[in-house]
């Protein structure tokens, strides 16, 4: 059986029609693979279309504020892929005079671009030799080939990576790179895929050996710690509310959210009156408090689950530093929070 041929073959038949898929302009492909990172097509379809628009090049994206970059990417998870893009659109409009680099040796050097989307880029856009690995691919060459090697350790990265370059298509790259990808996204899916119309199935050792469920083989993830948030909604009697922009380091950097003050377990109406907030603005404040939600709003990230309580906060006037209430959707924020206001009302 001829592996890449039917691949091929398969995705010139079943391939979805997606607008990156119409172009070899680097800054379209690598827009659309650093939005699809840990990201589904239909989740991040909308997205794409969100940033073309709003930034039709390289040049567009360099000259916009972090702020707006981060409003716009809001909702999809992983901010560090929105913060590495938009320092990436300045280096390569500010130092490179908006030309992307166009091999996978140089590609790779950008900030926020791996070895999946150097490979990528330098396949689909400039027709280069090298093979990609995503999760996709990973199912498809395990299952196919029988590879029992966790896809998540150095030696199966190594030994995949080997594999992939090993098989695919010298003359064509981009159609091969692009194949197998959309075959393991739509017919050698995670679970239940339909093995039965197949078009690689007389080769599949999965199949034969029944492992189709088994594999691929991934290594535990780390310990997922639990944490209890407590976000004070604070609002004053001239319409004005606090909220804060996430300074340090961390999965929501730059974001913005209510005053935040962590406790060892969940709190109810008698406990939270007990808390230290001394380092938050109503540190003099004389307020009354309610809490918004009886049920902890659970919000799983993939280290730590986020067990969350919303606190409103009355008071007669609040520091300078608050803003109208009126603007505060105009400030990217964590889904966690924006979800938080649309439910409220704001």
């Amino acid at each position: 059986m001829d592996f890449k041929k039917e691949l091929i073959n398969w995705y010139s038949i079943h391939k979805r029609e997606l607008p990156w898929r119409a172009t070899q302009n680097p800054y379209y492909i690598w827009l659309s693979e650093i939005i699809l990172q840990q990201t589904q097509v239909k989740q991040g379809l909308p997205y794409y279309n969100a940033f073309v628009k709003q930034y039709p090049s390289v040049f567009d994206l360099a000259n916009a504020s972090e702020e707006s970059v981060l409003k716009l990417w809001q909702g999809l998870g992983y901010y560090s892929r929105a913060r590495n893009l938009h320092t990436t659109a300045k280096h390569i409009a500010n130092e490179l005079n908006g030309q992307f680099p166009n091999t996978y040796k140089d590609l790779i050097k950008l900030k926020g671009v791996g070895d999946y989307t150097a490979s990528a880029i330098a396949s689909i856009s400039f027709n280069e030799v090298t093979a990609v690995v995503d999760g996709n691919v990973y199912r498809v060459l395990s299952r196919y080939f029988g590879i029992a090697t966790p896809i998540n350790s150095t030696v199966g990265i190594k030994e995949f990576k080997a594999l992939a370059s090993s098989l695919i298509d010298t003359q064509q790259p981009a159609t091969y790179n692009q194949a197998i990808m959309e075959f393991g996204a739509k017919q050698c899916k995670p679970k239940n895929p339909d093995c039965n119309v197949c078009p690689i199935k007389d080769g599949c050792v999965a199949l034969q050996k029944n492992l189709v469920k088994t594999l691929p083989v991934k290594l535990k993830k780390t310990k997922v710690s639990t944490k209890y948030f407590n976000f004070l909604v604070c609002i004053d009697n001239h319409k004005n509310i606090l909220f804060e922009k996430r300074e340090h380091k961390g999965i929501w950097q730059n974001l913005y959210q209510f005053p935040l003050v962590e406790s060892k377990k969940s709190l109810n109406a008698d406990e939270f009156s007990l808390l230290n907030l001394e380092n938050t603005a109503l540190n003099s404040a004389d307020f009354d408090y309610a809490l918004y939600n009886e049920i902890d709003k659970v919000h799983k990230l993939s280290h730590q689950h986020l067990y969350t309580k919303f606190w409103v906060i009355e008071v007669d006037q609040l520091p300078k530093i608050a803003i109208p209430i009126k603007e505060l959707k105009k400030y990217p924020a964590p889904v966690l929070i924006s979800s938080f206001i649309d439910e409220f009302g704001f």
